[in-house]
C-alpha cells in the first residue's frame, strides 16, 4: 500500500486545476499548498500531490494510476468530471472482464498523457 504519490507536471496550473475538478469526484480537495510549486490533494491529509517540473524533476509520463471508488455512479462521475476539465477519454465506463469479471472502470488521460483510472469491484 503506498502512502502518497506525486505527479510532476509540464504546465503546472493546468495539472492542478485539472486535478482539482477530477478529484472533487472522490471528496478529495488542496489541503497543502505552496504557489505555483505544489498541490497536495486528499480527504483527512495530502495523499496525491502534483508539482511543478524543474530541473531535478523532469515531467511525469507513461504513469498508470487508478482510484478505488465505491459504486459505479462514482466512476460514471469520475469520468464525466475529468472529461469536463480537459481531460481526453481513455476508456468510457465499463465492465473490464478480461481484468475481473466484476471490474467496472473508466480511464482519461491528464494534461501530460498520463492515464488515470477510477475502478469499482476489483475484489
Amino acid at each position: 500500500m503506498f502512502d502518497h504519490i506525486t505527479i510532476t507536471a509540464s504546465d503546472y496550473a493546468k495539472s492542478r486545476a485539472f486535478y482539482e475538478t477530477t478529484l472533487a469526484s472522490f471528496k478529495m480537495k488542496p489541503l497543502y499548498e505552496e504557489k505555483d510549486i505544489v498541490t497536495g490533494f486528499g480527504v483527512d491529509r495530502p495523499v496525491f500531490w502534483v508539482s511543478k517540473h524543474d530541473t531535478e524533476h523532469p515531467v511525469s509520463t507513461n504513469v498508470h494510476i487508478a482510484f478505488r471508488c465505491d459504486s459505479q455512479e462514482l466512476v460514471n462521475t469520475f469520468h464525466e468530471t475529468a472529461l469536463a476539465a480537459v481531460g481526453k477519454d481513455h476508456g468510457a465506463p465499463g465492465l473490464r472482464p478480461q481484468y475481473h469479471e466484476k471490474y467496472y472502470a473508466a480511464f482519461v488521460l491528464d494534461p501530460d498523457g498520463n492515464n488515470i483510472e477510477a475502478v469499482y469491484g476489483n475484489s
